[in-house]
């Protein structure tokens, strides 16, 4: 119910649109605007910083700079792959691991599980492969054991996302539970 969810048990969907959604295309204008290696300078000045939770030798999760929620991180490979079909057997077998720790760490930290939306996000199929990098981004509205971030009248309103958390103290949460997680 936390975050809208209509089916009462754990599952996942799979969306393929016959379009770029507008999130991706605005990811593409920035690249196209910015720099074709817009998301390994991302990746660089995360992998140099406070928000890392964990990194293996071919993928970093961390806390992104400008966090929207209370819970939000995300998860990118070190090289440039379009999506999951070009990941090669190290990279997936890595991912693995990386994942289900992320995900037994999220749920660590409070006494009930937490709700959370995991979002992998590819390259379009037409256009923009050899800039933009599969990665995920994995979110929840969850700020407290008993509390939730609602969107009220600077995010619903005016789109202006204030943080709950200060990225590095949610990096710092996250890093302390993930580490206490047994695969």
């Amino acid at each position: 119910e936390a975050i809208g969810v209509t089916l009462p048990h754990p599952h996942g969907q799979i969306y393929a649109y016959p379009y770029v959604t507008p999130r991706t295309r605005r990811l593409v204008e920035n690249i196209s605007r910015t720099s074709p290696d817009l998301m390994q300078r991302v990746l660089d000045f995360e992998r140099d910083g406070s928000r890392v939770i964990l990194a293996g030798e071919h993928w970093t999760a961390y806390v992104p700079f400008a966090a929207r929620w209370p819970i939000e991180v995300h998860l990118m490979p070190h090289r440039h792959v379009p999506d999951f079909a070009e990941a090669t057997d190290a990279e997936r077998d890595e991912l693995a691991g990386l994942y289900l720790r992320l995900l037994r760490g999220i749920d660590a930290l409070y006494d009930t599980p937490t709700p959370y939306i995991a979002a992998w996000h590819q390259a379009p199929v037409n256009v923009a492969r050899d800039t933009v990098r599969m990665h995920l981004e994995i979110t929840s509205p969850r700020r407290a054991a008993d509390k939730l971030k609602f969107l009220a009248g600077s995010e619903a309103a005016m789109g202006a996302w204030i943080g709950d958390i200060p990225p590095e103290d949610a990096a710092a949460r996250l890093r302390d539970a993930v580490e206490g997680v047994q695969l």
